[in-house]
C-alpha cells in the first residue's frame, strides 16, 4: 500500500531550513561553520538536492535554536523566536560597547529615523 504524500504547506524541507536560517540571521557560510559542514552542502540541503538525515536535522535544530518539530513539521511556519536576529544582536552588542553619551546619540538618531519611516 502506497502512503499519500505529505502536505508541506507549499514549503519543502529545504525551503523551511533556508527560511529558518535567514530568520536567525545566518548566512549559509556562517550556518555551515556552526553546523560543521560546508556551505555547498547547506545549499544542497536548502535546494532539496540532498535530503538530510535525522542526525543532520538535530544539528540544524540545535544551531538554529528551534525544536525538531519547528524544523520538520509540515505546518510549523512560525517565527524562530521573539529574539532579535543574529545581525541585530551583533549590532546591539556593538552599541552597548560604546560610551553612554554615544549610545544616547545613536539611539536618538535611530528613533528619528524610525519615526520618519512610519509616515
Amino acid at each position: 500500500m502506497q502512503r499519500p504524500p505529505l502536505d508541506f504547506g507549499g514549503e519543502s524541507l529545504g525551503e523551511r531550513l533556508a527560511r529558518l536560517r535567514k530568520q536567525s540571521g545566518f548566512t549559509q557560510i556562517e550556518f555551515a561553520k556552526k553546523v560543521g559542514i560546508t556551505q555547498v552542502l547547506v545549499s544542497a540541503y536548502e535546494t532539496d538536492r540532498h535530503l538530510f538525515s535525522a542526525e543532520m536535522a538535530v544539528r540544524f535544530a540545535l544551531a538554529l535554536g528551534v525544536s525538531l518539530d519547528d524544523l520538520l513539521h509540515p505546518k510549523a511556519k512560525k517565527p524562530v523566536s521573539k529574539q532579535p536576529s543574529l545581525k541585530v544582536q551583533r549590532r546591539i552588542e556593538q552599541i552597548e560597547a560604546l560610551p553612554l553619551y554615544e549610545q544616547r546619540a545613536l539611539l536618538t538618531t535611530i528613533d528619528k529615523f524610525l519615526a520618519s519611516a512610519q509616515v
